[in-house]
């Protein structure tokens, strides 16, 4: 399928072998061609954020004269390294900056003129601290040649993209404030629907597509009003949506155990022995980041000092769930998913532990995860942090659109490539469908198997066909259901590599889980 949709939109205009030129806003862009795909890379689409812009709102990129040659990756944004860990494919340490807002655009080499191409926009994950778009698992080249165009971008991370000072609040009072790095994500999907169509591209028919961070940042824009109109289809891989996960730090009121986001960057001025906002933005950028990654952030202590997406009543006016128990999102065609042993932070020693933390449930928890008693600890703390971290907030997610009469498409990716699976024993892990989603297998394996790359192809394959039509069903793909409340259909990815639209076989655990989140939602303080 893939091959005969770029056939068909390069053999209908003469191929071009010379560096294709595009004009955007701001001037002439030259890209490169490779294998039939062109590439326009480290396009600026918003002006350095340093200096007096570290902290403020993204603006406008600056004109050039002349062709500027877009035929580099930028640096990704400032980040702390993250540690090699045990199971993960090493990559060279990328190129980092706090000059860093730049995209990157893929598309066939050449496209009919008068026809429009979908757009897939894709936002990186990295629990809003690591990731980047030089990453090379997640460039579009292979999704192009399905008759797309790809946009991948970066946005600032960290204390530099989430970040609040009582000093920032007052200083340009009519500003955004905190959210810097969603601020960055609505600038780059802004310029795309302004640029696109000089790629080729719909700006009318744009699909924005993200895992874990990246997901949680599209839970939030849409519901967000400045990303109103910027795009019309959903792709959530990972993206939880529950409380848990979420966003719910306050810009400026403190709580029991949670400072406020103002607090929070007060006592990092303090630890930085910063006096005042001008000392701060005089500060190194490396100063600012230190030492925090996910998995500092995961451990706590000094390094993890974040606020992560704030509530400050512009961007983000209330939390995941609260937006989607009532209903905040705009209606949109969405696709949405879990691994099945997605992100768990469960860390029970023993299994009596792991199931005293539901209370008077204990037994019953007991009983769906470990029915005959024979299941690891480690397989427990899998299976329950997964369920309440990403799996039943994906069906929450799920069921909340289609509650809005919209095409909803859940999925849950079972698949491990052969190489992988002596590390992965109780199944896909979080983030392991990212390289099979835009079928860039070789990135993220030493050597993929036939089974491997057929799963990789039909993943994106349904993908591709989302992104044309709201729909990923298409000839020659398995039958994906529609979601529904009543049926609780999904598409399941089995460890085999087969496509199997079924019933959802985790639906007792996941109602198990969705009891448990609504009585936390009747118990917290209103």
């Amino acid at each position: 399928m893939a091959v005969a949709l770029v056939a068909a939109v390069a053999g209908s205009a003469e191929a071009q072998d010379r560096a294709p030129v595009v004009r955007v806003e701001q001037g002439r862009l030259t890209g490169t061609v490779q294998g039939g795909i062109a590439a326009w890379r480290g396009v600026p689409y918003a002006a350095a954020p340093v200096g007096p812009l570290r902290w403020r709102p993204p603006q406008a990129p600056a004109a050039w004269s002349g062709l500027r040659a877009a035929d580099a990756l930028s640096p990704d944004c400032m980040q702390g390294r993250m540690p090699n860990l045990p199971g993960v494919r090493p990559t060279p340490p990328a190129q980092l900056s706090e000059d860093c807002l730049y995209l990157n655009v893929w598309r066939p080499q050449a496209v009919p003129r008068g026809r429009k191409l979908p757009v897939v926009v894709w936002i990186h994950g990295g629990a809003f601290v690591n990731g980047g778009s030089s990453d090379p698992m997640t460039w579009g080249d292979a999704l192009a040649r399905r008759g797309l165009v790809v946009v991948t971008f970066n946005y600032r991370l960290g204390r530099l993209g989430f970040f609040a000072h009582p000093e920032l609040t007052a200083e340009h009072p009519e500003d955004g404030r905190g959210n810097y790095g969603l601020m960055d994500q609505v600038a780059a999907l802004d310029w795309v629907r302004r640029n696109i169509a000089a790629f080729g591209g719909d700006p009318a028919n744009v699909t924005v597509m993200g895992e874990s961070a990246g997901g949680i940042a599209i839970n939030l824009l849409a519901g967000a009003r400045p990303a109103e109109g910027l795009f019309e289809k959903a792709v959530i891989l990972s993206g939880a949506g529950r409380d848990f996960l979420g966003s719910g730090r306050s810009l400026s009121q403190d709580a029991p155990g949670a400072l406020s986001a103002e607090s929070q960057g007060k006592a990092l001025a303090a630890r930085l022995g910063a006096t005042d906002l001008a000392a701060l933005r005089a500060l190194p950028a490396d100063r600012i980041t230190g030492d925090l990654n996910m998995v500092t952030l995961v451990i706590g202590g000094p390094a993890a000092l974040f606020s992560g997406p704030i509530l400050d009543g512009q961007m983000v006016s209330r939390s995941l769930e609260a937006q989607y128990r009532a209903n905040g999102q705009r209606p949109m065609p969405v696709i949405v998913g879990a691994t099945s042993a997605d992100l768990s932070l469960e860390r029970a020693s023993n299994k009596d532990a792991a199931f005293a933390q539901f209370g008077d449930r204990a037994e019953e928890a007991r009983r769906l995860y470990d029915p005959a008693g024979d299941v690891a600890v480690d397989g427990i703390n899998r299976a329950i942090g997964a369920d309440r971290n990403m799996i039943e907030p994906a069906r929450f997610v799920a069921r909340a659109f289609a509650s809005q009469g919209v095409p909803v498409f859940e999925y849950r990716f079972g698949y491990v490539a052969n190489e992988k699976r002596a590390a992965a024993p109780w199944g896909a892990d979080h983030a392991s469908d990212v390289p099979y989603a835009f079928d860039r297998l070789q990135a993220a394996l030493d050597a993929p198997t036939a089974t491997d790359q057929a799963t990789a192809t039909r993943f994106a394959d349904y993908l591709a066909r989302f992104a044309r039509t709201g729909n990923p069903n298409g000839p020659g793909l398995p039958q994906w259901p529609t979601y529904r409340t009543e049926t609780d259909h999904l598409m399941s990815i089995r460890p085999d590599g087969a496509f199997v639209g079924e019933a959802d076989p985790l639906k007792a655990r996941l109602d198990f889980n969705q009891g448990a989140a609504d009585r936390r939602w009747r118990e917290q303080p209103k």
